[in-house]
């Protein structure tokens, strides 16, 4: 049991953290200003950064990704990657597609990048890749959905990671409209079952909006 089950998620340890981490520039901080202003949903800056540590840590060469958006945490796991790496990424809007096209091509990464139009429980099955690392980051309702079907194409060995677990907060206490009580209750249940997966050594880690983190063993 920790000594103080507040000990790290207090407002001033959060504010520590996020001052430690070095301003974004150039690229990256263009990109966060246009989803900001188009309100489009990225990974946050620490989320970001812990795929890119993860991708060079496990020296992946393949990578998955459910929900790419404008591409900002693409950019993060495509320089994680070794040499000969390709990240796969599943997008359904061509608006996003478009606006990550060109984001990816400036950051000179656009070549070790297929991107697959259309939706993630539709194009995970036909995928014939073998990866080292999955990222789930789009429909709440589907993370279940995405996670079954991704599990048998990582290797052993290989990481999953999932975004936004702790929901603003709300799979741990009140839900704060009404258009959320969907997607909480998914994730209530998604978090249950990624922990307790028999083919998985996973926790939740309290980075950004909550990471699912696990390792395939079997």
């Amino acid at each position: 049991m920790k000594a103080s089950i507040d000990a790290i998620l207090q407002r001033e340890q959060a504010e520590y953290l996020d001052k430690l981490m070095p301003e974004s520039t150039g690229l990256l901080a263009e990109m966060e200003s246009y989803a900001a202003e188009h309100r489009v949903p990225i990974a946050d800056r620490e989320v970001a950064l812990f795929l890119e540590i993860t991708a060079r840590a496990i020296k992946a060469r393949r990578v998955l990704e459910c929900g790419m958006a404008i591409g900002y945490s693409v950019i993060h796991l495509a320089r994680g990657m070794a040499d000969g790496g390709l990240v796969v990424t599943i997008e359904p809007n061509d608006k996003m597609i478009q606006a990550a096209e060109g984001f990816l091509s400036r950051a000179g990464v656009r070549q070790p990048v297929q991107i697959e139009k259309g939706y993630a429980l539709e194009v995970i099955p036909r995928l014939e890749e073998t990866f080292d690392l999955v990222f789930i980051d789009a429909v709440k309702e589907e993370y279940r959905g995405y996670l079954d079907l991704a599990l048998p194409k990582l290797r052993e060995g290989g990481v999953v990671i999932c975004d936004n677990l702790l929901w603003g907060g709300q799979v741990a206490g009140e839900i704060n409209s009404p258009d959320q009580k969907s997607s909480t209750a998914a994730l209530r249940e998604f978090n249950r079952y990624f922990v307790n997966h028999p083919q998985l050594r996973a926790e939740v880690l309290p980075v950004g909006d909550g990471l699912g983190y696990g390792v395939k063993v079997s």
